[in-house]
């Protein structure tokens, strides 16, 4: 059974950076989707990035060349290097995967399979 648990959500001033790091277990690894994404109070929850076992990454169009995802497959970990952050970056960030395949999406960038493992979220809080 896959379990993942999220760190490094803080406060931050406008302009700062944050890496989030999510540790991942009981996941076959031959093939896998991983994502992260964020939620804040009274929205939808959004796709930032993902990332498969094949290295290609995808980015909503709100945080290229902000942030940057990344895997390291020794540790097990997802990672979210954020820079630049803004104001509208507040939101709870989750961690999310599927263990069965590399990332496929619809034509509006939105993944085409919904993740079936999710952590509990992290929360980024950026301050103007």
């Amino acid at each position: 059974q896959g379990h993942l648990v999220e760190s490094g959500g803080a406060s931050v001033q406008n302009g700062g950076s944050l890496r989030l790091s999510c540790v991942s277990s009981g996941f076959t690894y031959s093939a896998f989707c991983m994502a992260w994404f964020r939620q804040d109070q009274g929205k939808e929850r959004e796709r930032v990035a993902t990332i498969d076992s094949r290295g290609d990454t995808n980015y909503a169009d709100a945080v290229k060349d902000r942030f940057t995802i990344s895997y390291d497959n020794a540790k097990r970990t997802l990672y979210l290097q954020m820079n630049g952050l803004k104001p509208e970056d507040t939101a709870m960030y989750y961690c999310a995967a599927d263990s069965e395949a590399d990332c496929t999406y619809k034509d509006d960038g939105n993944l085409l399979v919904e993740p079936n493992f999710w952590g509990q979220g992290t929360q980024v809080t950026v301050s103007s």
